[in-house]
């Protein structure tokens, strides 16, 4: 084939203008990484001095695969600019300038870069807040212009005319017969458009069509929020109506209005749920453990419905990244790695460069090359975890036996952010504060930590929990998607389904936020529980209480599975067949790790040094962030605690000369306002007896203070050995 002149032209314009795209790309990336490096900003903690210096290498290998990263972005950005203009070469005359091929590339980013920024901005804020260095305030009155049909129109603009340049350019080289200049043209529109192509939302699954199982165990399928407080939930009297959805469920299921988690932190209460057994025995006091810790020395759940022939797995975005390092024994995983980790942390680099690539990345490209930033903390992806929980159920479906499928998003985990339409369902529109599309100095999960002191007056109250309200409608509706598909799969006959949550949360009920910080008020370790058995479905609300260690050993004894002699729980399965269990149970918990000194702590209170003081990398090689076990035996001493026993619940507060007890009514006073230990001792010795002796089967507990310690046995306590009552305390005065 002849190369005409043309197809010179064209081949050299091309040539020419993807070099000036590098340079473009080049310049672009350099600046960023400048620009980052003077604001330097880096997720995680501080650490000492050497920690960080062990890291050095590591930070720089880190930082210049970012700026790979950006510097490939940037040229993709580039690229469409020259191609357009090389296709627009038979109406030039003579070679164009190398400036004009620069500034074809560079409007060409500016305008790509401005489109994505402006989608990212409206559909998902959240993504913006968590890497930039500038108050959202800034970008409200860009935000207001912006609707999905503007949005549109702009896609239109963009696209419409450049098809019609490649089109009517091509056509002209053809006319002129540069079959090599217009095959240039259209190879690399073809390989952009392949690209971006790549880069697109996943698609949802199609249902499997799978015959059902008739005979054998079930399914089980749990469906899980970080931070999902129980009075949420329909009919509990919350004025809105978030949970509809959950509402149409628990009309086939069974409902526990009064479940607590052990402690309200996700490591520990994800270890207690899938294990049936208290944090002193699995020995996961808090979200920073050691790499020994990891190694469970109790079996969970998916390891046990494995020798019982079940296939298991777990999905989940970075509110998940906690069961990525513990050894439950999942068959498949999709969820991040273990975040509490200097390397991944560091991975995720300075917010500058990070905003400008996360723009880019939360897509399938992005979760395969660059995960740190697709789960980037504090950005919760229900709508992707959704999606990737429908996916594997139909992976699942297609192996011939039951499956046990644990789903897990940070939709309700602070720092509150949603996607469209989500974040401005219940919002005031008038508000135009730095709240308005996610809370206030919590973006990304150390800002969280150092937040923590900050007194009710610093936060914009009404708007943050507009906000949460939403991210509650947000999981609710994932859930009806996850189980439509369930149902479109004809598995919904043969699946248990569970919704739960890992902890609650407090909204300075007890002048403080958070999780895992207060014994005291309900809002934080009390937790939705709802149990959907097909072969039950009759509505029941079981108002007793019962714990989430409970749920390990109910979903075994559904399934037809021994419960082994590791579980301390009690199976709550009678419930959903409509009997009675005859006995009452106590539920304990036990505050977390404190992050910062808290508003509202007694005086005298056992203390430790803050956060930072606490930690370190016992192993560089894992990079795994831990507590120095120095201060291991003052944390566990220092955890306030709580017994909830029938309508009574007892708090405990160890001071340095002694400890606080209170005692609370909690079907008249749901809030814990008024203390009754004066009116009601003998009821508060009997629940401070048994919260004795839970703490003395706490091995890692010494005493300490006026702590309170019996010289009982510390022998490991089995299920029933929590003492099982077969009354309610009578509640009499003392």
């Amino acid at each position: 084939m002849t190369v005409s002149p043309l197809d010179r032209l064209v081949l050299d314009t091309l040539a020419l203008g993807i070099g000036m795209a590098l340079l473009v790309a080049a310049a672009v990336s350099l600046a960023l990484t400048a620009k980052s490096l003077i604001d330097f900003t880096r997720t995680g903690p501080e650490m000492a001095e050497e920690v960080l210096a062990h890291y050095r290498g590591y930070l720089v290998a880190s930082l210049a695969r970012l700026v790979l990263a950006a510097f490939l972005i940037s040229a993709f950005l580039a690229l469409p600019g020259v191609t357009l203009f090389a296709a627009l070469l038979p109406w030039m005359r003579g070679s164009p300038h190398p400036l004009a091929l620069t500034g074809a590339a560079v409007l060409s980013l500016l305008i790509l870069a401005g489109r994505q920024f402006v989608h990212v901005l409206f559909h998902s804020p959240g993504t913006i807040a968590a890497s930039s260095l500038y108050s959202m305030t800034h970008f409200h009155p860009l935000w207001r212009r912006l609707t999905p049909r503007r949005l549109r129109v702009v896609d239109q603009a963009l696209l419409g005319p450049a098809i019609a340049v490649l089109l009517v350019g091509m056509a002209a080289m053809a006319v002129e017969r540069a079959w090599i200049g217009a095959f240039a043209i259209a190879a690399t529109a073809l390989l952009l458009a392949l690209v971006a192509w790549l880069a697109r939302a996943e698609r949802e699954p199609a249902p499997v069509p799978v015959a059902p199982r008739k005979e054998g165990p079930p399914n089980i399928l749990l469906i899980g929020s970080d931070t999902l407080r129980f009075d949420r939930i329909s009919g509990t009297g919350y004025p809105r109506e978030l949970t509809p959805n959950l509402a149409r469920l628990a009309q086939r299921a069974t409902v526990f209005t009064d479940c607590y988690v052990p402690c309200a932190r996700t490591a520990p209460s994800l270890v207690s749920m899938l294990s049936g057994t208290w944090p002193h025995t699995h020995g996961v006091r808090d979200t920073f453990v050691t790499p020994e810790q990891t190694q469970l020395p109790v079996a969970a759940l998916p390891a046990i419905l494995r020798s019982a022939g079940y296939r298991s797995a777990i999905v989940g975005d970075w509110a998940a990244s906690d069961a990525d390092k513990f050894n439950f024994g999942f068959d498949y995983r999709d969820l991040p790695r273990d975040q509490w980790n200097i390397k991944y942390l560091i991975r995720q680099g300075p917010k500058d460069l990070r905003l400008f690539i996360s723009l880019f990345t939360q897509n399938a490209i992005g979760k395969a090359l660059l995960p740190e930033i697709y789960y980037l903390g504090g950005i919760p992806l229900t709508e992707e975890v959704g999606r990737d929980t429908r996916k594997m159920i139909g992976r699942l479906a297609r192996e011939d036996r039951p499956f046990f499928l644990m789903s897990f998003m940070a939709t309700t985990h602070p720092p509150f952010t949603s996607k469209y339409p989500y974040y401005a369902m219940f919002s005031d529109p008038d508000y135009d504060g730095e709240s308005k599309f996610i809370m206030a100095k919590l973006r990304d999960p150390w800002e969280i930590i150092r937040a923590q002191a900050e007194p009710r007056a610093k936060f914009d109250l009404d708007q943050v929990i507009d906000l949460y309200d939403a991210c509650v409608r947000n999981f609710d509706d994932e859930v009806a998607r996850i189980l439509d598909y369930l149902k479109a799969c004809r598995l919904d006959e043969r699946t248990i389904v569970v919704i739960f949550s890992d902890h609650g949360f407090e909204f300075f009920e007890h002048e403080t936020w958070g999780q895992g910080n207060s014994a005291i008020g309900d809002f934080s370790a009390r937790v939705p529980i709802i149990v959907a058995d097909p072969r039950f479905d009759q509505p029941k609300t079981v108002t007793d209480v019962v714990r989430t260690v409970d749920l390990a050993p109910t979903l075994l004894e559904l399934a037809g599975v021994p419960i082994p002699a590791s579980v301390e729980g009690v199976s709550q399965a009678p419930c959903l067949r409509g009997e009675s269990l005859g006995i009452q149970r106590p539920a304990f918990s036990e505050t977390g790790v404190w992050l910062t000194d808290l508003p509202g702590t007694p005086q005298g209170h056992l203390r430790y040094p803050h956060l930072p003081e606490l930690l370190e990398v016992p192993d560089k090689a894992i990079g795994m962030i831990s507590l120095k076990p120095k201060y291991l035996d003052v944390v566990i001493a220092a955890k306030d605690r709580m017994i909830r026993l029938g309508k009574w619940k007892l708090t405990y507060q160890p001071l340095e000369d002694g400890a606080i007890y209170r005692l609370f009514d909690i079907e008249r006073d749901p809030g814990c306002t008024v203390d009754l230990i004066d009116h009601y001792a003998g009821v508060a010795a009997e629940l401070r007896a048994l919260l004795e002796q839970w703490m003395a089967n706490d091995r890692q507990l010494t005493p300490r203070g006026a702590a309170p310690r019996p010289s009982t046995t510390t022998a490991r306590p089995t299920a029933e050995s929590h003492v099982a009552v077969a009354a309610p305390l009578a509640g009499k005065p003392g």
